[in-house]
């Protein structure tokens, strides 16, 4: 089997699994939750970021990172979503309600959190 065919058997039997996940500070409690098809790889994405002592996505999680170092935040898994059997692929409406339903349970906003409310 070339090395093409082997890598597309592998993904068929290991899809990436999509998921909510939350960014944690150590010090003062504070989180950020987001979500991605294939968020193992979102979650290795943001602390590549981060590590590099950077990140573009939130104002307020910049400033806490550069004050308290990479090593005072934690990263997990909430809910994993696994893929369609079919198409291999997770369900992008499904997902987005899942992290509705965590941004709902944990409020992350202000004080408590980096996340922003939608309007």
């Amino acid at each position: 089997m070339d090395k093409h065919k082997e890598m597309k058997q592998r993904y068929k039997q290991n899809p990436p699994r999509g998921g909510v996940y939350q960014i944690k500070n150590l010090v003062n409690g504070k989180i950020f939750i987001g979500s991605n098809p294939n968020v193992e790889a979102k979650i290795r994405a943001r602390q590549f970021e981060m590590k590099m002592g950077g990140n573009n996505f939130i104002k307020d999680l910049q400033a806490d990172l550069q004050e308290f170092g990479f090593d005072n935040f934690a990263f997990e898994v909430l809910e994993y979503l696994d893929p369609d059997e079919k198409s291999l692929e997770v369900d992008r409406e499904e997902l987005s309600l899942l992290e509705a339903i965590w941004l709902e349970k944990l409020q992350p906003y202000g004080d408590k959190g980096y996340n922003t409310k939608s309007r």
